[in-house]
């Protein structure tokens, strides 16, 4: 008794499954295309042009991605070209720009170092750590000017501030003026 009840609901379940679809491929389609999805010889054809379909479009998208990989066509086309090896290493191109001389590295160096010591009463944390981060970046290049051994770049907390007082020292020995001491006015 329960098996037969199993029965007639898996069948009645099948048929409420099956009988929405076969009517919309009846009502859409006609009789061809139900028999295709009813055979596996049409199924099978349904499968192979399904995959021709899509082989259609990835052939279509691999051209054009190529097309554009490629770049612009044309007299221009070597410009572009070097252009864009130019683009790949901008370490060389920065290699080829004159560094500032001794004097304007001096004279950003006093400029930051007043930036940092001075200015408005509530100085954000970003502001002043762009501030100290420049100002190392200007103390290493003066350093790398005169050929002062410097350490900043592996240094972080308090150790990173007594190797900035050393370098400031070692680069004053030298003769920089890192601070702009005003005089008595006149």
């Amino acid at each position: 008794m329960a098996i037969a009840h199993i029965a007639v609901l898996s069948a009645a379940l099948s048929a409420l499954l099956i009988l929405p679809c076969a009517a919309t491929i009846i009502l859409t389609g006609g009789t061809a295309d139900l028999r295709r999805l009813l055979t596996r010889h049409g199924r099978s054809e349904l499968r192979a042009q399904n995959h021709h379909e899509h082989a259609g479009a990835r052939h279509l998208a691999r051209r054009h991605h190529r097309r554009v990989d490629r770049g612009p066509r044309g007299r221009d086309d070597r410009a572009y070209r070097r252009l864009d090896r130019s683009l790949r290493d901008p370490a060389s191109r920065l290699a080829i720009l004159r560094p500032p001389t001794i004097e304007q590295i001096a004279y950003d160096l006093r400029r930051l170092d007043h930036q940092r010591r001075t200015g408005p009463a509530v100085h954000s944390e970003v502001c002043l750590a762009a501030v100290m981060k420049a100002y190392d970046a200007r103390l290493q290049l003066a350093c790398r000017c005169l050929g002062i051994t410097e350490f900043l770049d592996g240094l972080e907390g308090v150790e990173r501030d007594i190797e900035r007082v050393r370098v400031e020292g070692l680069l004053e020995a030298a003769g920089l003026v890192l601070r702009h001491e005003p005089g008595p006015a006149v």
